[in-house]
């Protein structure tokens, strides 16, 4: 059961995810009017919550919707769902955790200020498993990526039909994944995934100014794993011409760690994971476990 029950907390009431709880009326059903974040466990702790919450607040500020909950109300709903999955499951491994909050419900109608009062609801369950093969990506040939001015992808929203449509057209491709171009040609992100890749001994990735969401692994990976392990960053303006100079690729998120990339549409890494990535991932893993050594308090 644990591997396909999905535990819900909706505005505080627990129930199984498949049992009807979202009104018809709600804005995050009729018109993805919701910001939504994603946690996961390694060795039990709720991994980056402070980082994941300031996210959530900024998503919700770009938006003009109100939070109704705080980071310590949050923590305690989280693990009250946590603690129903255990319980219904018997599972015991690291769980994925998705909040979502919406504006709430009303008349129907595009004006914000039809809802009545912002609804969230949590889902737990199992966390997924490491990505066992290295992914195969394809660049989406009618579809590009949000522009700031438009959709910011960097608002973590409810509305991820670009992503979708994009995954769709590398499916259909034979990839696992599609890796958007902004408006100007340049790389930028998976659909749900930061993109790395590997030019000597330095990491070079999209510059958020580009178009892509300031993902929290990516954040760390940059900035506290990578200068442990002895690598450089730099984050720059990529265009696709530019895949054959690098010898790796990888994509970062929370629910994949560091995965390995083994092409891009014609460009082939056919030894992935490369040895840098796997400098890469053996210094996260010994990051992260060092976090949940040190924030016991997250434990759920």
């Amino acid at each position: 059961m644990a591997l396909s029950y999905i535990q819900a907390n909706s505005n505080g009431r627990l129930h199984p995810a498949d049992e009807p709880a979202v009104p018809p009326l709600n804005r995050g059903y009729l018109y993805g009017d919701a910001v939504y974040e994603v946690w996961r466990t390694h060795a039990g702790v709720l991994f980056a919550f402070a980082e994941h919450w300031a996210r959530l607040e900024r998503s919700a500020s770009a938006l003009h919707l109100a939070l109704p909950l705080t980071p310590a109300s949050c923590r305690e709903e989280i693990a009250r769902t946590a603690a129903a999955f255990r319980t219904r499951t018997g599972e015991s491994g690291e769980l994925y955790v998705r909040l979502q909050v919406t504006r709430g419900a009303g008349p129907i109608g595009l004006d914000p200020g039809l809802a009545d009062r912002p609804d969230w609801t949590l889902l737990v369950q199992r966390a997924p498993a490491p990505v066992s093969r290295a992914l195969r990506l394809a660049i989406p040939l009618g579809l590009r990526r949000n522009p700031a001015d438009c959709l910011n992808p960097a608002w973590k929203t409810g509305n991820y039909l670009n992503n979708l449509l994009g995954v769709g057209e590398a499916r259909r491709r034979g990839a696992a994944d599609a890796l958007f171009l902004n408006q100007a040609g340049h790389l930028t992100e998976v659909s749900a995934a930061s993109l790395v890749v590997v030019e000597g001994t330095r990491l070079v990735t999209p510059r958020l100014e580009d178009g892509l969401l300031a993902g929290i692994t990516r954040a760390l990976l940059l900035t506290q794993v990578a200068p442990a392990v002895g690598l450089a960053v730099e984050e720059r303006s990529i265009l696709p011409s530019e895949l054959d100079r690098f010898s790796e690729a990888m994509v970062l998120s929370t629910t994949k760690d560091v995965a390995p990339v083994a092409s891009i549409d014609g460009h082939e890494w056919p030894e992935a994971p490369g040895p840098v990535t796997r400098r890469l991932i053996a210094g996260w893993q010994e990051w992260v476990g060092g976090y949940a050594r040190q924030n016991p308090g997250l434990r759920v």
